[in-house]
């Protein structure tokens, strides 16, 4: 016999009271699943069969949806979680519904899913006999509103959490009381790749920012890197253990946001015991449902909204596919593209999607997951229109404003070194990219673990980084810049045009044997590229040639000194011989940063130039 009691009268209630044969019904989600209803439904379902369970993702064992009750359960998908609900949805005998997180709740209210009945775990009633929903609001406030019947487990393990969480036990059918552990999912496992993107997406992270952050190894990793921030807010669809030990240390402390000031605002809670520690009774953390959580007008409210996401592949023109492995239905769709809209429609948001380069197939190769054609049957989830940054452990791929060819050069530059040759010779069947463009991207490591630096210069912000190929347009848009001073001191002629095709070839380096730095500031979102310096490398006698330009009213304030020191320190650690340059007897401004830099100089071939020279004595630094 089940011990489900009527809440007003105490009476024992059976199962075939509140459900018949083929009805639909709701099953609490994330981490307050009501496994005790679910097994005591099970043990007690005679007569009912064909009962159609709708529910998100369910941190569970979900043995409802295995093959051996599937004449009492049909599942119903709206994201899929669990090996148990994946293995079913793959073999057929379970449905996936792709919808997005903040819609769910309309499939509720409009009919278009009506529920019979909602499965639920709350907490004990207080003195005034109002339940807590706990760790999940989510989409379980609306299932709550718009079931024709609730039937909840009482919970005692269940924190009782701030916000819009409380349900009155008049609102109950029926209940039963089960004490159990609330599910915990276990800190992911960490690797080099993992943590090498967590540190650049905290890169896009900037102080006083909003974030929204999802579960999982990735979003972990971020976390990690963003011990050194100020005045960071939370409008999140999950908040994790990570977010939790920020707020400990103040680093999130939600003083800048500009929608729910002073809060850190989820939907729902997963992670260790001491998180849901952390939340009960915290009126610092206040949760709510997932059409107020998830919405993209509501997400935009909050000024420099970063949303981070993950993929299971992503093209190279910024297609994002994270729903399916090819044809096999995987997970969902859940609040990523709800987050990405509302970041970008944010004043100063930034959308960011981060994976890894590279996965295993099931034959144990090592295949890329920035790909030139998507694999077939995958689903696009968010658009080549959404995405502002997809962030690898290779770098940061700038998209947002970018044509498709630029697009492709960025995302090659972050693909897994082994891949990037093959993906650019895709492109180029394509006419993505034009038949000159030869060289694939490379990278500069000897400027540190992210490829770049940040300087400050007369007050003004610098990133120090590689040139690119995507960069072509910015060079191009720097050379016209210059006045024919500058272009007679650079070129020692007077150069009238930098074509597409020049420009090109200046900007697609083998920075592993050249080297092409530049520094670059924005202006409102766009990059300008201020300063150029470069070296080429000659392996007769170990030697390279430095040259660099600096915009003219960006000059006198280091950037030229810190170019050269830059360039001086990566010819050192590649064990180069020395640094040479032919100036302009006239150009007295550059000769004197490279005498100030201990350069020796001498006459050149040329009556018109002086020859410099610094020797490194071929050692590493």
């Amino acid at each position: 016999m089940s011990s489900l009691t009527n809440p007003k009268t105490s009476e024992p209630l059976a199962w075939d009271q509140l459900l018949k044969s083929g009805c639909r019904i709701f099953v609490g989600s994330h981490a307050a699943v009501p496994d005790a209803l679910m097994a005591d439904l099970i043990a007690n379902s005679r007569g009912l069969n064909d009962i159609e369970v709708t529910q998100v993702f369910t941190l569970s064992d979900n043995v409802w949806a295995e093959r051996k009750h599937a004449e009492l359960f049909t599942i119903n998908a709206l994201y899929i979680g669990g090996t148990a609900v994946r293995n079913a949805v793959a073999e057929g005998r379970a449905d996936y519904t792709p919808t997005f997180l903040s819609e769910v709740p309309k499939l509720f209210s409009d009919h278009v899913l009506p529920l019979d009945a909602a499965l639920i775990m709350v907490s004990p009633p207080d003195e005034l006999g109002y339940c807590s929903l706990g760790v999940s609001v989510d989409v379980v406030s609306s299932a709550v509103k718009h079931a024709t019947t609730v039937i909840a487990q009482i919970n005692p393990s269940m924190p009782r959490t701030c916000g819009h969480t409380f349900i009155h036990r008049d609102q109950i059918h029926a209940w039963m009381t089960e004490d159990a552990p609330i599910p915990e999912s276990p800190p992911p496992d960490m690797d080099q790749a993992v943590e090498q993107i967590g540190q650049y997406v905290s890169l896009l992270v900037e102080n006083g920012a909003t974030l929204q952050i999802g579960m999982g190894k990735i979003h972990d990793a971020v976390l990690r890197y963003l011990g050194n921030h100020k005045d960071l807010g939370v409008h999140s669809e999950m908040i994790s253990d990570g977010i939790a030990r920020l707020m400990k240390g103040g680093v999130i402390n939600n003083r800048k946001k500009t929608f729910h000031k002073g809060k850190t605002i989820t939907a729902y809670c997963m992670g260790s015991r001491e998180l849901y520690d952390f939340v009960d009774g915290n009126p610092h953390v206040e949760l709510y449902p997932a059409e107020h959580v998830s919405s993209p007008v509501k997400i935009a409210r909050n000024d420099k909204m970063v949303a981070i996401n993950s993929a299971i592949e992503v093209d190279l023109t910024g297609q994002v596919v994270s729903d399916s492995i090819g044809r096999l239905l995987y997970s969902g769709i859940g609040g990523q593209v709800d987050f990405i809209r509302g970041a970008a429609l944010s004043k100063g948001g930034k959308p960011i999607i981060a994976l890894p380069s590279t996965a295993r197939d099931k034959d144990g190769k090592l295949v890329s997951r920035i790909v030139a054609s998507l694999t077939p049957g995958s689903g696009v989830v968010t658009s080549r229109a959404h995405v502002h940054y997809v962030v690898t452990e290779y770098g940061i791929a700038s998209l947002r404003g970018k044509s498709v060819r630029e697009r492709t050069l960025e995302m090659i530059r972050i693909a897994h070194p082994e891949f990037r040759r093959e993906l650019l010779e895709r492109v180029r069947e394509f006419y993505w990219v034009p038949e000159y463009q030869e060289q694939a991207p490379t990278t500069v490591p000897e400027l540190g673990p992210v490829d770049q630096k940040q300087y400050t210069f007369d007050g003004m912000r610098y990133t120090l980084r590689p040139l690119r190929p995507s960069d072509e347009r910015r060079l191009q848009e720097f050379f016209y810049t210059h006045n024919k001073e500058t272009l007679m001191m650079r070129y020692n002629h007077h150069v009238t045009q930098m074509s597409r095709e020049k420009s090109c070839s200046l900007v697609s380096v083998d920075q592993g044997r050249d080297l092409a730095l530049c520094f670059t500031d924005f202006d409102g979102e766009s990059e300008v590229i201020q300063g150029v310096g470069r070296y080429y490398y000659y392996p007769a006698d170990n030697s390279c040639e430095v040259a660099f330009v600096i915009k003219e009213s960006r000059r006198g304030k280091g950037i030229a000194t810190t170019l050269l020191k830059e360039m001086e320190k990566v010819a050192r650690a590649r064990g180069i011989a020395k640094m040479f340059a032919c100036v302009r007897r006239d150009n007295k401004p550059m000769l004197k940063i490279f005498e100030a830099n201990d350069f020796t100089t001498r006459p050149g071939d040329s009556m018109d130039e002086l020859y410099l020279e610094l020797t490194l004595s071929g050692s590493k630094d």
